[in-house]
């Protein structure tokens, strides 16, 4: 099937098979290896992306489920200077340690970023509920977040 998918912005057209996820898509045909898989069923959150504007596990979907909508992954959050703002935040707080659930964290974080207040920790703590990280505890990804200056500009 022709899925036809903007990622990072940029328009792109594929066959794939029917039954293809959209993190294989990402990461096998795209080259796009940001994006983690963890549990390959919605348990961890890794393999979070953005679709259209929204955090999904791409484990969960099927590339033709995003046929002409738009994903945002890590590397195209990297290049922002918003994304930038928060990568900085995590590395200054000790937030990455492993760093596999990093991508996911700051995918998370970037929607936070996209609903143009800062968040309260509470709302950040709802947000990153999803997210599976067994290095941190949680408390220096939290402080990360909050600390991410001027995380709307």
């Amino acid at each position: 099937m022709l899925v036809e998918i903007t990622v990072n912005g940029k328009k792109t057209e594929r066959e794939v098979p029917p039954e293809r996820r959209l993190l294989d898509f990402l990461r096998y045909d795209l080259f796009l290896t940001g994006t983690k898989e963890g549990c390959g069923a919605g348990e961890c959150s890794a393999c979070t992306v953005l679709l259209d504007g929204k955090p999904v596990n791409s484990c969960l979907l099927l590339a033709a489920q995003a046929n002409h909508r738009s994903i945002t992954t890590i590397e195209g959050i990297r290049e922002t200077q918003t994304g930038q703002k928060i990568i900085a935040s995590f590395a200054g707080h000790g937030a990455v340690q492993c760093g596999f659930c990093t991508p996911g964290m700051i995918v998370v974080t970037y929607a936070l970023a996209l609903e143009g207040k800062q968040p309260s920790a509470g709302e950040i703590k709802h947000a990153i509920a999803g997210n599976l990280c067994r290095c941190t505890g949680y408390q220096k990804i939290v402080e990360a977040i909050e600390d991410v200056p001027n995380i709307n500009s």
